[in-house]
């Protein structure tokens, strides 16, 4: 049996592995990229595997990170079946329309600019009637039933506790008499993730492909969450300002209700009801229409939600729903909001900020000191979000530069994925037979190095952090057996995005070094002026660059 490795490799996004055995090619998600320009450049590549050979293909979970090319293979003529969890069927009738709506906009966009230098125009990745048609090869499975694919081969889909309908997927591959079993996790949610239920323990595997999103990092506790957010809240609306929440359409936005309902059971001292009253009075709006829809579909399997929230319904509560709280459907609706004098809570997606109507919200609210942006998602480098959660002073929407002047905040324990301790509670989870060899993907490299050594020093299983195209031939060691001849041409645009990444590290870091220096009171006149004069050096340098 082989695996190759062909997209979250050493970054979290464009999900996408090539697995051949038991006499089958199948892929294991087929995800966008997404973040720098470089890395969406990627998805139009041609993909590096021969489409018709692909017998059919397993999706863990609906994000467009793991499901966003589906409508180009579709396109490029696949017509096998594709399996996920009925709810990520329903989630994907709803997300990738959306994607494919996107790509016409921002081809469309880009067309305006390409004929003003008499360019051809380019097409979109998909359209939206393109996305609309793969759905006919989707085909709805449940948690914990076996499905037999061939002889040779058999799933199991276990709730991964990420997002609706989220997936581990076991696999059994049968070559030459020897049965092997390979897991790979999807996304891993973490234990206290509102709504939705825990992540499933699996007993055995020979092999695990997991993600890393968070293998350096570990999460606010999720008691302490609320609070956080619900004092962040309070602060601004006292002040009059608007709390601009980007927040992923699917997953984290049901969690933000969920959580807003949640609070007004809350009892505590006199100053937490105080910002408790607060939080009630302020509206609170919905701004996107595919968060709408996927709410809908979020109450109709509520048969997926944990026992708590499942009690909750039981008792007249709706989870989703409380006083105070509005959808805006139309765009006429959401500009409404930006005219609004009543401060508010704006609920919009996309939750890295590059698309969709909360670049209007940040665009009308950046700039003013009274506001806030409370992230709750993880950021993707190279995206509007990453840039501002990173303390960009100012930042381009729409073309024009707009100040961040407003408050920055970044509530970390509302995010989806597993943090190093949850992952590293996932592989102890292996208690009839533990992996023999893991292989860590969706994660930047920095945090897969920690993970590695974390498995390998405390777990004892040796870890392969795979780079694009490799190969692997999963045995009794593993071992790479080669790499893909890929389409993809090398590039000197990548190059140039990694080099400027590296370099706004190192300034960053150096910032940090003159701050220590500045903040040493014993420091002499004349250190001050050799780090004053290292600066106008660097300075000048700089402009050269820019100007030359």
């Amino acid at each position: 049996m082989k695996i190759t490795f062909l997209g979250a490799t050493k970054t979290v996004t464009g999900s996408n592995f090539l697995v051949e055995g038991g006499g089958k090619k199948f892929l294991v998600d087929c995800g966008l990229y997404q973040g720098n320009a470089e890395q969406e450049y990627e998805n139009a590549a041609e993909f590096d595997f021969n489409v018709n050979e692909i017998d059919f293909v397993l999706l863990t979970h609906a994000h467009i990170d793991h499901s966003g090319r589906i409508p180009k293979l579709y396109n490029e003529g696949y017509k096998n079946p594709i399996y996920a969890h009925k709810a990520t069927c329903d989630l994907c009738s709803l997300m990738l329309p959306d994607s494919g709506h996107i790509q016409e906009m921002e081809v469309q966009w880009q067309n305006k600019k390409r004929e003003r230098k008499g360019e051809k125009p380019l097409p979109p990745l998909y359209t939206a009637e393109d996305a609309a048609r793969c759905l006919e090869l989707f085909v709805p499975a449940t948690y914990d039933k076996i499905i037999e694919i061939s002889d040779n081969i058999h799933v199991r889909f276990n709730d991964a506790g990420h997002m609706l309908g989220s997936s581990i997927i076991e696999v059994w591959v049968k070559e030459e008499n020897e049965e092997k079993k390979i897991v790979f996790s999807g996304d891993l949610g973490n234990n206290d993730i509102p709504l939705i239920g825990s992540p499933t323990m699996i007993d055995s595997a020979d092999y695990l492909v997991m993600e890393s999103t968070y293998g350096s990092r570990l999460h606010v506790k999720n008691d302490e969450k609320a609070e956080i957010f619900l004092k962040v809240v309070s602060e601004t609306l006292d002040r009059g300002g608007n709390v601009i929440i980007p927040s992923f359409a699917v997953g984290r936005t049901q969690e933000i209700l969920y959580e807003l309902n949640k609070i007004k059971e809350t009892k505590g001292n006199e100053e937490f009801m105080r910002e408790y009253k607060t939080l009630m009075k302020a509206p609170v709006y919905v701004d996107s229409p595919l968060a709408i829809s996927a709410t809908e579909v979020f109450k109709e399997n509520m048969d997926l939600f944990d026992e708590e929230t499942k009690e909750r319904i039981l008792s007249g509560d709706d989870p989703l729903e409380f006083p105070g709280l509005q959808f805006t459907m139309s765009a006429e609706e959401s500009k409404a909001l930006n005219d609004s004098t009543i401060p508010s809570i704006i609920i919009s997606a996309s939750g890295m900020c590059d698309v969709g109507r909360i670049k209007h919200h940040l665009k009308h609210n950046l700039w003013d000191p009274k506001n806030t942006i409370l992230f709750v998602g993880y950021q993707a480098p190279g995206t509007l979000g990453y840039s501002i959660v990173n303390g960009a002073k100012k930042v381009k929407i729409f073309g024009e530069e707009i100040a961040v002047n407003a408050q920055i905040e970044y509530i970390e324990g509302y995010s989806g994925h597993a943090d190093q301790k949850w992952l590293m509670n996932f592989v102890y989870s292996f208690r009839e037979q533990r992996p023999k060899h893991i292989f860590l993907v969706h994660g930047e490299e920095e945090s897969q190095e920690v993970l590695k050594e974390k498995i390998e020093n405390e777990a004892d299983i040796p870890v392969t952090i795979p780079e694009y195209g490799e190969i692997y031939e999963v045995n009794e060691l593993p071992s790479k057996v080669g790499k893909v001849n890929t389409n993809r041409k090398p590039s000197i645009r990548g190059e140039i995005i990694k080099r400027l990444d590296k370099l706004q590290a190192q300034i960053d870091d150096m910032k940090e070094s003159v701050k220590e220096d500045l903040a040493n009171k014993e420091l002499k006149d004349e250190d001050m002026f050799r780090i004053k004069e290292k600066m106008k050096d660097l300075e000048q340098n700089i402009l050269r660059i820019i100007e030359g």
